[in-house]
């Protein structure tokens, strides 16, 4: 029987967050997730994405470059020649996850054993603590105090009293932080010595991208991870000797395939991997889970910040998140 023609759909939703989400660069209360779907011969696959404003992205702009490729993926377009067609990005990472689900599905098999990873297992995610007063923060930890691991949104003035405020409400819970960019260089080199001695173990892109080369003359008490300045192979060269290291989010990357082959030259050159998310669905979570398999770092809690997850979603056991049922992707 000969195949049909795949066909592309795009839509936008809106998702409400449980409460205000803070960092240093603003807030909100929505997500703004758009999906990128793909049907032929009965099946589907689907993908996820979250625009972001600070790389220049915005809904209608990734809607329109998703539904710019109908044409070409009703024309056999497949996911090799994606990587070539599109930039990294939000819109990309959305129709890469659509094609790696739709061929597990034809296929009958899953996007794990396609990719060769083997049996997914399950993962300790971080759990995100927005960007508070330290009073406010210090409550927050305490109501999250059985968590293993919690991140924490900051942004320069106060920190190490929301920092010591969160250890004190949470004396177990392992802690890494994240600056959105919102350091200097003086916040650096005052706040690092005293994160280090509150036990944190990460510290997230606190310079901007722009300025970020000074990281390679600094002391690191404790190791530095890129973010915002990481969005695939090309910028490992630029990194190196800046960060300890990186953090992959699918939508920067522009898709779980480029996020894989990340993930492995990282390793290779010796940078940690962190694998992190934008604030979305479990739709948006599921590819990472592939990519998180060696991560040192996990940071998919994206759903456990929603007022509610799409259904079906991950299953989420506190911080322990399981590998994504076909039903949902992959």
């Amino acid at each position: 029987m000969a195949r049909s023609a795949p066909r592309l759909t795009v839509t936008r939703e809106a998702w409400p967050l449980a409460q205000t989400f803070r960092i240093s660069r603003g807030s909100r209360m929505t997500a703004e997730v758009v999906v990128a779907e793909i049907a032929a011969d009965g099946c589907r696959g689907r993908g996820e994405c979250v625009p972001y404003p600070r790389y220049g992205e915005s809904v209608d702009r990734v809607v329109a470059a998703i539904a710019a490729m109908t044409e070409a993926v009703a024309a056999g377009f497949d996911r090799a020649e994606l990587q070539r067609a599109m930039p990294p990005g939000a819109a990309r990472n959305a129709l890469d996850a659509a094609f790696w689900d739709l061929e597990a599905k034809r296929t009958g098999t899953s996007a794990a054993a396609l990719a060769g990873i083997g049996p997914l297992h399950a993962l300790t995610t971080a759990y995100t603590l927005s960007l508070d007063t330290p009073e406010r923060m210090g409550a927050a930890a305490a109501a999250s105090r059985d968590r293993p691991l919690l991140k924490l949104k900051l942004t320069g003035a106060g920190d190490l009293a929301r920092v010591r405020a969160v250890r004190e409400a949470a004396p177990q819970a392992r802690l890494i932080v994240d600056a959105n960019e919102g350091w200097s260089e003086r916040d650096y080199v005052q706040l690092a010595p005293g994160l280090a001695a509150l036990g944190v173990e990460l510290i997230e892109q606190p310079l901007p991208e722009a300025g970020d080369a000074v990281l390679a003359k600094l002391a690191h008490p404790v190791p530095v991870c890129a973010d915002e300045s990481c969005h695939t192979r090309a910028d490992l060269d630029r990194l190196a000797g800046r960060y300890d290291a990186v953090n992959i989010k699918l939508d920067k990357s522009g898709g779980l395939t480029e996020a894989l082959a990340l993930a492995e030259a990282a390793s290779r050159r010796g940078f940690a991997v962190m694998v992190g998310c934008m604030v979305g669905t479990s739709l948006a979570m599921a590819p990472a889970v592939l990519v998180a398999q060696k991560a040192r770092v996990v940071d998919l809690d994206g759903p456990l910040l929603l007022a509610q997850d799409r259904v079906p979603g991950l299953c989420y056991d506190g911080s322990s998140l399981h590998p994504p049922e076909p039903e949902l992707w992959g």
